[in-house]
């Protein structure tokens, strides 16, 4: 009876073939990865390449995982049908603005570019080549989110055995810039504040500016996590427009999924008693035609307003006051600086933000710290002078 060959043995040698009356020379090499249990027969898998040494370098490296028992069959899939099958099969969980990005940038980047080459085969120097063509066209972010989800996709074809590494981990991104944050001064602030007086949305500015909730949030605040009593309350939930879902308006979790809850100063208090006596009012003015939406920032029917509305007013008044590069998000940050720089620690900061680590917080408003120690050491420079005089 004849020995049966173990497996990882291969063997090369050299081929030629013709086509179209043009011969083309190439290596092979044929190694077995093991034996059919039904019919005992040998399962071989091929290699090729353009030259001996690298097939023959594929071969060792094949045999060696074979030896190791961390052999992974090269697979057939393309990238695009891995992508469509991790769409399809593991983003049932995420959150319908973030599957929204993920299908755009799958679509959009992902498979026209990548799309065609076989799983298995995709290295990294086409996905570097493939990174510096998009930062091009597209921000140092942009890019960085793409990879990310890339990254993401292919760590799930690892842990399913399809490829043996992911080719994306060590890949270099182009740096991303540091916006330098534009949060209004104490003067700019002033001029806010009498700015909107006219405005509907004034209230909302005004709980905006002074308890740094996102634009989704307090679009999103309901009356049910507002305790008047104590003076807190509690942000775990924010509106959004989900353009996948026929332009509809959702609550979601908030950025990171983790709520939070603040304590409002008396200020903030009697403006949210303020609305709750505006929707009362409503309420008997419209009657059946009232909506009781539990939102607390709503129209005169009780409806909650659209957040493209509220940023439409806001830049038009910060135009009015000579501010025009105002986003609304840079009431968030003239909330952070002000809180800062009247004395509230960083992890105080950051929890009522709603920021995952008080090291990112630090990332952010660290030159506010800076400032604040120089400031210190200009007044103890004048403490100094003082009482050496």
């Amino acid at each position: 009876m004849a020995r049966k060959a173990a497996a990882g043995a291969g063997t090369i040698r050299k081929k030629t073939i013709t086509r179209g009356g043009k011969e083309y020379t190439y290596w092979e090499a044929r190694y077995t990865t093991g034996y059919d249990p039904g019919t005992g027969k040998q399962i071989q898998k091929t290699i090729t390449g353009k030259t001996q040494r690298e097939v023959s370098r594929k071969l060792k490296e094949a045999t060696a995982s074979l030896d190791a028992g961390t052999y992974i069959a090269p697979s057939k899939m393309t990238v695009g049908e891995w992508l469509d099958i991790w769409e399809k099969e593991y983003l049932l969980g995420v959150k319908p603005s973030t599957l929204y990005s993920y299908k755009a940038v799958i679509r959009n980047h992902l498979k026209p570019k990548l799309g065609a080459i076989k799983l298995e085969a995709l290295s990294p120097h086409e996905i570097q080549t493939f990174y510096n063509e998009l930062s091009q066209s597209l921000s140092a972010k942009t890019v960085k989110n793409i990879h990310g989800i890339f990254h993401k996709a292919l760590q799930k074809a690892v842990l399913n055995g399809y490829i043996r590494f992911n080719p994306a981990a060590n890949c270099e991104l182009p740096q991303r810039i540091k916006k330098e944050i534009q949060p209004l001064d104490e003067a700019q602030i002033k001029e806010f504040l009498k700015a909107i007086k006219e405005s509907p949305y004034e209230d909302l500015y005004i709980v905006t500016l002074f308890t740094g909730m996102r634009e989704g949030e307090v679009c999103g605040l309901m009356w049910d996590c507002v305790d008047m009593k104590a003076g807190t309350m509690t942000i775990n939930k924010q509106l959004q427009y989900i353009r996948s879902s026929k332009g509809r308006y959702r609550m979601v979790p908030t950025k990171n999924s983790k709520g939070r809850t603040i304590t409002l100063p008396p200020f903030v208090l009697s403006v949210l008693r303020r609305v709750q006596k505006k929707q009362l009012e409503n309420r008997l003015r419209y009657g059946e035609c009232w909506e009781d939406s539990g939102f607390v920032f709503t129209d005169d029917l009780g409806q909650h307003l659209k957040p493209q509305n509220v940023y439409r007013e806001y830049k038009r008044i910060v135009a009015a006051i000579g501010c025009p590069d105002a986003r609304f998000h840079d009431l968030r940050h003239s909330y952070a600086v002000a809180a800062i720089r009247s004395g509230d620690d960083i992890k105080t900061v950051q929890e009522n933000l709603g920021h995952a680590t008080a090291a990112f917080t630090l990332d952010v408003y660290g030159h506010v710290t800076e400032q604040m120690k120089k400031e210190s050491a200009d007044r103890m420079e004048q403490f100094i002078k003082s009482v050496k005089a």
